[in-house]
């Protein structure tokens, strides 16, 4: 099976809004490492383009993001990239915790991180699948709009991983709410994650893009400076309602996950790849 030529990642800017596509709808926009330092790349561009005022993130296709890219004919977790989101060492090369948490620090948590300190506000344009690793970068969005066919889900305790690395449940969603969304693996329509307060709109599929459009014009209207200080205000308000230590402590305890289900089992997975998953999800 030949790889796709097609960019991983799309740049387009319209006036003062500049859209970000992830651009592997074969996969349902599964994010291989490839697409995570693309991702990098077009954020970097919006943030040094001083006519760009605010960036939507969107999917290609039918669906926004299916997660992490565990199966797929282009997975490339083995390859080295030049770190950018921290100071740790390359993952390659390295066995066990070592690889694997060298790696998710940078390309899971750091990258999100990262991604979150865009200095201008960021909307997450989402239809159909929002699961896992796409879970995560529709939650360091500052805003969301979903059309009425998207569902959220993070399936991976059926891993015996406690959540995914960005594990920003208990700030986007009541904790309750939060943990049945986790012990069960259900997903979440796109109405209730509105009702929640997870989403800010609920759209038809055949108006996301406009609308999502729409919505950051109207937003690119405000002062550059203004915008960025006011996502800054907010932000440090989550970090000290603990988001910042929140999320230290859930990486810690999701490779505690990993390295029992390596030591008990299989893989660092717990024998859970893409099939077994999909095949839990139908309750089989």
């Amino acid at each position: 099976m030949g790889m796709s030529t097609d960019p991983t990642v799309r740049y387009e800017r319209k006036g003062p809004v500049a859209t970000v596509t992830m651009n592997r709808p074969r996969y349902r926009n599964a994010q291989n490492s490839a697409m995570t330092y693309a991702l990098d790349d077009a954020f970097q561009r919006a943030a040094g383009d001083d006519g760009v005022k605010v960036v939507i993130l969107a999917g290609a296709g039918e669906h926004f993001s299916a997660g992490h890219d565990i199966g797929t004919p282009e997975r490339d977790a083995h390859l080295p990239h030049a770190r950018r989101a921290g100071l740790w060492w390359d993952h390659c090369g390295k066995a066990g915790a070592d690889n694997r948490f060298a790696r998710e620090a940078e390309v899971y948590l750091g990258m999100c991180r990262r991604w979150r300190e865009l200095p201008k506000p960021l909307i997450a344009s989402v239809q159909g699948a929002c699961v896992a690793g796409g879970l995560m970068l529709a939650w360091v969005c500052d805003l969301i709009v979903a059309s009425e066919d998207a569902f959220f889900a993070d399936p991976v305790v059926r891993m015996g991983i406690p959540g995914v690395e960005y594990f920003a449940h208990p700030w986007v969603m009541p904790p309750r709410v939060a943990k049945e969304f986790l012990y069960t693996g259900d997903r979440m329509n796109a109405r209730r994650a509105y009702e929640i307060g997870m989403v800010n709109h609920v759209v038809p599929r055949e108006e996301l893009d406009v609308r999502s459009q729409a919505l950051a014009t109207r937003m690119a209207a405000m002062p550059r400076m203004g915008l960025a200080l006011a996502k800054r205000a907010v932000n440090q308000a989550e970090d000290l309602q603990g988001l910042h230590s929140g999320l230290d402590a859930a990486f810690a305890l999701h490779h505690l996950a990993h390295a029992h289900n390596a030591e008990t089992g299989d893989d660092p997975l717990g024998g859970m790849d893409i099939d077994a998953m999909k095949a839990k999800g139908r309750g089989a």
